[in-house]
């Protein structure tokens, strides 16, 4: 199965800083600063949507509260015959 994220953090291990010679672990620094940005932002966005997602639960089982009552038509003769 490809993994574009797993492919550019391979890409970003194998480049060499230009110029001067391999830093193994500056190399790996950024794969892992990167890695570890890419998933923040991954659930950020996964807590924003349960957020959501609650919220329209919510609003979905208070609008039953919400709705004006409406009289029947023979609930008013009734009232009227007292």
């Amino acid at each position: 199965m490809h993994d574009p994220f797993e492919e550019s953090l391979r890409d970003l291990l194998k480049a060499s800083p230009s110029g001067r010679e391999r830093d193994d672990d500056a190399c790996l620094g950024r794969v892992l600063k990167t890695a570890n940005r890419q998933v923040g932002a991954g659930d950020l966005f996964s807590l924003l949507g349960r957020w959501i997602q609650a919220l329209m639960i919510a609003l979905n089982n208070g609008s039953a509260h919400v709705a004006p009552v409406r009289r029947s038509a023979s609930a008013r003769k009734a009232d009227k015959a007292d």
